[in-house]
C-alpha cells in the first residue's frame, strides 16, 4: 500500500475529509517550497499536490501560468521538483506527493526512467492533464511498476462509458474536476450540480474521488467536501504565496491560507 492509499484509508477509518493543497514548484521561490510544503502538512494538508511548471499549461487559469512562468524563469524544471521531493522526505516519511502537470516534460525524459526516478525521490502519484485515458497505458504500467499511481481526471462532460472506464481504473484518488473550464473560475462553482454528479461517481469508483477546480476558501471546501473524500485547493491558494517576500513571508502565508480550510472540515464532518 502507498502513502495515498494509507493515507486515505486513514482518513475513511477516522471519517475525516482529506485537504489536498497545490502549490507550483518554484513559486513563491525556489528556496520556498520544500518550506511550504512542511508548512501545508503543519496546518493540515493530508496530500500535497506539487505542480511541475510547464510552458503551456492550457488546463489551468491566469494565476497558475503566471506562477508556472515565474518557475520555469527561475529555472523550476522536472529536476528541480525532484529534487524538492527528495528533500522534502528528509523530514517527512508519511505525507503522499503527487505530481501534477503535463505530458510532455515526462515524454521527454521516457516513462520507464521518470517512474524510476520519482519512485528513488519519493513521489506517491502522478497527475497528468493532458494524458488520454486510451494513451495512458504504457505510463500507467511504468508508474505502477515504481509504486506510483497514475491519478486520473473526471469531469462534467465525461461521457458515462469514459467514466465507467476511469472508476475502474483509478489508482490513488480519482479527481472530480468540477466544472468545465480552467483552474481558478471560482464563480463558475456550482456545488449543487457537482454533488449531485459527486454521489454517483463515489458509488461507483475502486478508488476515493476528491474534487477540485474553484475551491477558494473555507466555505467552498466544506460545500464540496459533503459528497467527495477530499478537497484541492489550487489557485487561491498560489495566488495568497505569490508576491511573498521570503520564505518565512511565504511559510506565514501558507499556514494562514490552508490552516481555515483544515478547520472548516473538521468542523464539518
Amino acid at each position: 500500500m502507498n502513502r495515498i492509499d494509507a493515507r486515505f484509508a486513514k482518513l475513511k477509518q477516522e471519517s475525516r475529509k482529506g485537504l489536498v493543497p497545490f502549490i507550483t514548484a518554484g513559486d513563491p521561490s525556489l528556496e520556498a517550497t520544500v518550506p511550504v510544503m512542511h508548512a501545508l502538512v503543519e496546518a493540515g494538508a493530508d496530500v500535497i499536490e506539487l505542480g511541475v511548471p510547464f510552458s503551456d499549461p492550457m488546463a489551468d487559469g491566469p494565476t497558475i501560468q503566471r506562477s508556472s512562468e515565474r518557475a520555469l524563469a527561475r529555472g523550476a524544471g522536472l529536476a528541480f521538483v525532484l529534487e524538492s521531493v527528495r528533500a522534502f522526505r528528509e523530514r517527512d516519511a508519511d505525507t503522499p506527493v503527487v505530481l501534477m502537470g503535463y505530458l510532455n516534460p515526462i515524454e521527454i525524459r521516457g516513462a520507464e526512467r521518470f517512474a524510476a526516478d520519482a519512485a528513488q525521490a519519493g513521489v506517491d502519484g502522478v497527475l497528468l492533464v493532458d494524458l488520454p485515458p486510451e494513451e495512458a497505458a504504457p505510463f500507467r504500467d511504468a508508474f505502477t511498476a515504481h509504486g506510483i499511481a497514475l491519478v486520473l481526471l473526471a469531469s462534467p462532460t465525461t461521457s458515462e462509458a469514459r467514466l465507467s472506464w476511469l472508476c475502474g481504473h483509478a489508482q490513488g484518488y480519482l479527481y472530480y474536476v468540477s466544472f468545465a473550464g480552467v483552474t481558478g473560475a471560482s464563480e463558475r462553482l456550482d456545488t449543487a450540480a457537482a454533488s449531485e454528479r459527486l454521489r454517483a461517481i463515489r458509488a461507483a469508483s475502486s478508488a476515493p474521488v476528491v474534487a477540485g477546480f474553484g475551491i477558494k476558501d473555507a466555505a467552498s471546501a466544506a460545500a464540496m467536501a459533503v459528497d467527495a473524500d477530499g478537497v484541492v485547493v489550487g489557485s487561491a491558494l498560489v495566488a495568497s504565496l505569490a508576491d511573498a517576500r521570503d520564505v518565512g513571508d511565504a511559510v506565514a502565508r501558507a499556514t494562514a491560507f490552508l490552516a481555515p480550510l483544515r478547520e472548516a472540515l473538521d468542523r464539518t464532518f
